[in-house]
């Protein structure tokens, strides 16, 4: 990926600053590095990383700030704090991708298994109404699985609409959240395994 490569440079250029005789090269040097690292990472980081992409910026003002008061040696006293709040920006971006990918392929088995629940929920409900319930269903619990229901096919509706606009960890977790809905009505509506997969 590009932010490993984008880390090395300024590891190198603080070992270039060290021993550098001229505290103006140094600095510059140093910021120019520092520059560089932030534009390499900076539009996967606005999407992963962006608090931590912040302090970083921020860091890298405040080098700028002192290189324009020819403060050079505070300029160079920055760069291990910024490869510190660098190698933060790049730990979260990986954090993040890698729970996309899996939120992105848990979405995928949500996707079927939901809507085939809510169908037979729905079907079981519509089996039982204006009949006489079954022994393990009573009038009160039935009542209020009618109700979760509804609120089960809301809360999959905002898990989908999630999906389709890309934010796929929010879809992910909406869709466990109606998944472990469903499997809670299923046993409330008395539903056995046979039921509950058709």
């Amino acid at each position: 990926m590009r932010m490993s490569q984008a880390f090395l440079p300024l590891a190198a250029a603080a070992l270039l600053v060290t021993g550098c005789s001229n505290k103006h090269t140094a600095a510059q040097t140093a910021l120019g590095s520092a520059e560089g690292a932030i534009e390499t990472v900076k539009e996967e980081a606005a999407l992963y990383a962006p608090e931590e992409l912040k302090a970083a910026e921020a860091t890298v003002g405040e080098m700028k700030a002192k290189f324009t008061e020819r403060e050079y040696a505070d300029v160079v006293a920055k760069v291990p704090e910024f490869n510190t709040q660098l190698e933060l920006v790049q730990a979260t971006i990986v954090s993040k991708q890698t729970t996309e990918v899996a939120s992105i392929k848990e979405w995928q088995t949500l996707n079927q298994e939901v809507p085939e629940s809510v169908e037979a929920l729905q079907a079981r409900v519509d089996s039982l109404q204006g009949g006489k319930l079954p022994k393990e269903v009573s009038k009160e619990s039935f009542e209020t699985a009618k109700s979760e229901l509804a609120t089960l096919k809301a809360t999959w509706a905002e898990a989908q609409a999630a999906a389709n606009a890309g934010r796929n960890t929010e879809a992910a977790d909406k869709g466990r959240t109606a998944q472990s809905k469903a499997e809670a009505l299923k046993s409330q509506l008395g539903m056995n395994p046979t039921v509950a997969g058709m």
